[in-house]
């Protein structure tokens, strides 16, 4: 079993510095692949109702053995969910179709800001955390901008932010401002799917230097820059590979050369206009 170490959230929650992604594992196959993960040593999960997989995951879950106490489970409200009624009822029917007594990270998926009610969704989220059926409260796919505007209207801060992150765009002044405030960012799609991020020169170098993969290498920057990568594989050799990052360190100009890869978003997610329902 693969030790992941922990940090520790602005709320006091423990919270592991690489996790597990579930997004597309479903049926029969989808929980084989959350079991050898959570075998492996995974201990952050990373579910969402648009997912369509909660059941699978509260399925592994139970099938693994792992004391619940050990996990953290993580799930979203989707934009149709917006509203406070409409978020305290998401959130419940999370936990029904997951099995468990308690979401562990529960996220606004996407802010939808042309709905304008991101702020109601984050208060009910505040007092699902209140009556203990909530562990941690977050967000995903909030700008800076987003982010203060919440922080001022709930008088609460964000544990985490989830948003795309990997090497084409490292958002630095994104996570400058979550430094600044206690924020944990975490990393969707760390390893840039669908790309030609693993087969760059630069990244190809740099994990033959230390002797490990691209994915690992670009793993390990995550790290290193205090972002939470949360890579998806339904294959147990991969899922031991991407968890294996912590036995080497990049140099600090090896961190940087592979920031300057940056190139922007690579899918259509720009938290101003994207609406996700």
């Amino acid at each position: 079993m693969i030790s992941i170490p922990t940090v520790t959230l602005g709320d006091g929650t423990i919270f592991p510095q690489l996790g597990f992604g579930t997004y597309r594992l479903r049926g029969a196959a989808g929980v084989d692949a959350i079991v050898s993960a959570i075998d492996l040593g995974y201990r952050l999960l990373d579910t969402a109702v648009g997912y369509e997989n909660e059941a699978e995951v509260g399925e592994a879950i139970r099938r693994a053995g792992v004391d619940r106490d050990e996990l953290i489970v993580t799930t979203k409200i989707p934009g149709r969910d917006h509203g406070y009624d409409e978020a305290i009822a998401s959130a419940r029917g999370s936990l029904d179709r997951l099995g468990l007594d308690r979401i562990d990270l529960l996220l606004i998926h996407w802010p939808n800001p042309r709905i304008g009610r991101y702020i109601d969704t984050f208060r009910a989220m505040v007092d699902l955390r209140e009556r203990g059926l909530v562990r941690s409260v977050g967000v995903s796919n909030f700008t800076e901008p987003m982010l203060q505007e919440l922080i001022d209207a709930a008088g609460v801060t964000p544990a985490v932010n989830q948003v795309e992150l990997h090497p084409y765009f490292p958002q630095a002044a994104l996570r400058a401002f979550h430094a600044a405030h206690g924020i944990r960012t975490e990393s969707w799609s760390p390893l840039a799917r669908r790309s030609d991020l693993q087969g760059e020169r630069l990244i190809g170098d740099i994990a033959s230097a230390h002797g490990v993969t691209p994915a690992q290498a670009v793993l390990r920057w995550h790290v290193q820059l205090g972002s939470t990568p949360i890579p998806k594989s339904a294959h147990v050799g991969r899922q031991r590979e991407n968890a294996d990052v912590f036995g080497f360190s990049l140099t600090g100009d090896e961190v940087a050369a592979i920031s300057g890869l940056e190139r922007g978003r690579l899918w259509d997610g720009d938290p101003d206009t994207h609406e996700e329902m």
